[in-house]
């Protein structure tokens, strides 16, 4: 069975995805470049979603549950004006995935990440979240923001703590721990990102 991102995007439609895609903010900062997914991003993002890894995030995932995910948390941006950036490093590697979103269990704007073990341990993940945050705050102006993260998930929560969010609650059976983000006092600046967009 064929599945969608084999198909190939062909002109005019092609034209058009990547006129929508150039509408996405870029966010850069000194070791990453968060930009729009690309169908070829898939395979990465099922990578992770398919091995243990992806438990944290509702999996192991099969190839339908981790495109549903995909389309789903991209189409955000037509429907919402946020959604998920692929993060590349500096020398071109997708290193994982930041978004700001509204998924169906979400009680309010979340910041959410996933990144490959490859990527991990080298401060890459906070450093796209933060400018993922910086975004959210300064472009945005949301009311609110929060991170979902499994309990249990020790490095999701030694990145909470350094990002400066704090633990209010438990959701999901307890399953679930809510890290929220304060917004910055108006004369502060996350600013550790440029928006290229």
């Amino acid at each position: 069975m064929t599945h969608p991102r084999d198909i190939p995007v062909t002109a005019p439609a092609a034209t058009l995805a990547a006129t929508l895609s150039r509408g996405i903010p870029v966010l850069e900062t000194a070791r990453t470049r968060l930009r729009a997914p690309h169908l070829t991003d898939f395979d990465t993002l099922h990578a992770i979603m398919s091995s243990s890894r992806g438990i944290h995030a509702g999996g192991p995932n099969g190839p339908a549950d981790t495109w549903h995910d995909f389309a789903g948390a991209t189409a955000t941006w037509l429907l919402r004006g946020h959604g998920l950036w692929t993060v590349e490093t500096t020398d071109g590697q997708v290193a994982g995935f930041v978004q700001i979103s509204t998924e169906p269990d979400d009680l309010e704007h979340e910041l959410g990440f996933l990144f490959t073990a490859a990527h991990e341990g080298q401060g890459l993940a906070e450093e796209a979240a933060t400018a993922a945050r910086h975004w959210a705050w300064s472009t945005l102006r949301l009311p609110s923001l929060v991170s979902y993260v499994a309990v249990g998930n020790d490095r999701a929560e030694r990145l909470m703590h350094r990002m400066g969010a704090d633990a209010d609650g438990l959701m999901h059976d307890d399953r679930v721990t809510v890290w929220r983000h304060l917004p910055p006092a108006p004369e502060e600046d996350e600013g550790s990102q440029r928006s290229a967009a």
